[in-house]
């Protein structure tokens, strides 16, 4: 059994990525929360076995236009695609097969109706996939989107990932006059290390009038209600998704270059509330 431990974190303010590098200035630290643990899965089981059902629903299909970005998937809840692997991680899995009228399946699942929050901590250590056409992504949408619509019910994308650029990641928050391209955005990355060789940490803090994302427990943007160009929408309850999309305009069509299948392995998701 894993030990889920407290962490102590080690905030450092002022860390930024234009793209390609890491920068830092002299800014000072933010003030640190106390949090506490309310929510875990730590993905023990057999391998094969379906994730917890108490904790997780699934997205099925192909969405509205290919959930909105021309996707090329088909989700499914299938263990192929979605499953424990018998050494504590989840692992789904983008493969390569005709099913449902798509070349491609995978799985996206989520906490809608099980668990949601307003406000804390919401951390995962993954492990990503690599290739052109690929796109990860750990997010977290607003649970009155049934009856306000997207963005007004905002969108806060911890982690999304170009399967193309191994070496970077990008964190963004979506609302009413910041949706889609003109999303709030920033990227980091590493000069000497990629994102598909180890697990890393992602996670958001996020308070009354703060967002702030981390990677490993370095915080590289913080967003105030200021800094956006439309209104905060981020007062409300949220819960959580995880998925691998393939193609989209996000990211291309893969090529060659993308041997399938294609794994996101989750090794834990936890989230705490402030005290």
């Amino acid at each position: 059994m894993k030990t889920i431990i407290r962490t102590t974190f080690l905030f450092l303010a002022g860390i930024s990525l234009l793209l390609t590098m890491i920068s830092c200035d002299s800014s000072t630290d933010p003030e640190i929360p106390d949090y506490q643990l309310v929510w875990a899965d730590e993905f023990e089981g057999p391998a094969g076995q379906s994730p917890d059902s108490t904790k997780w629903a699934y997205d099925i299909g192909t969405g509205d236009n290919g959930w909105g970005n021309q996707e090329l998937q088909y989700y499914t809840d299938r263990p192929e695609n979605v499953s424990l692997d018998g050494q504590g991680n989840l692992v789904i899995t983008a493969i390569s097969e005709q099913y449902g009228g798509q070349p491609f399946t995978s799985a996206r699942i989520k906490t809608e109706g099980l668990f949601e929050q307003t406000y804390g901590r919401f951390e995962a250590r993954i492990k990503l996939p690599y290739g052109p056409g690929l796109w990860p992504a750990f997010w977290l949408l607003g649970t009155d989107i049934s009856t306000v619509g997207w963005p007004e019910c905002g969108e806060i994308d911890i982690m999304e990932y170009r399967g193309q650029q191994p070496n970077l990641i990008h964190s963004t928050v979506h609302g009413p006059g910041y949706s889609g391209g003109g999303g709030v955005s920033k990227s980091y990355g590493f000069e000497n290390d990629r994102f598909d060789v180890d697990f890393h940490l992602f996670a958001v803090e996020w308070g009354k009038d703060f967002i702030r994302f981390y990677v490993d427990d370095v915080m590289f943007q913080e967003l105030n209600p200021g800094d956006l160009s439309g209104t905060w929408v981020f007062d409300n309850s949220f819960f959580m998704i995880f998925n691998v999309a393939v193609g989209g305009n996000y990211v291309g069509f893969p090529t060659s270059e993308t041997p399938f299948p294609q794994d996101m392995v989750i090794d834990y998701v936890r989230v705490y509330k402030p005290l």
